[in-house]
């Protein structure tokens, strides 16, 4: 009894367990398999990275004062973010991993570094 190769049709030769006829035809399959999920995934990763870029570059010293227009003009996203700090006093910051704001009157934004 030979087996064919679910991704190339070619016949199979090796371990009775084997599924695929060679590595590429493996890869082939779970990368068609998981695109969808990968691409959500690497478009949500790419943009919190280039947030953390933005943050880390209008905030070099730790602790700055910026506009929601320069941030917005940089690429900023701010439905993207990875944690949210409440204070006790109730104030609300929002990080993308060790870079964070916080929102002040005016369009006005606080960024700051969590050490």
């Amino acid at each position: 009894m030979s087996k064919t190769c679910p991704e190339c049709g070619d016949k199979i030769i090796g371990r009775a367990d084997k599924k695929y006829c060679s590595d590429a035809c493996r890869n082939a399959a779970n990368n068609k398999l998981n695109s969808d999920q990968r691409n959500l995934v690497r478009n949500i990763n790419n943009q919190l990275r280039r947030n953390y870029r933005i943050l880390q570059e209008f905030n070099p010293e730790d602790k700055t004062k910026t506009t929601k227009d320069k941030l917005v003009m940089a690429g900023f996203d701010f439905n993207l973010f990875t944690s949210i700090y409440t204070t006790k006093a109730g104030t609300v910051y929002y990080f993308v991993y060790d870079q964070g704001y916080l929102p002040l009157e005016g369009d006005y934004f606080a960024l700051v570094k969590r050490k």
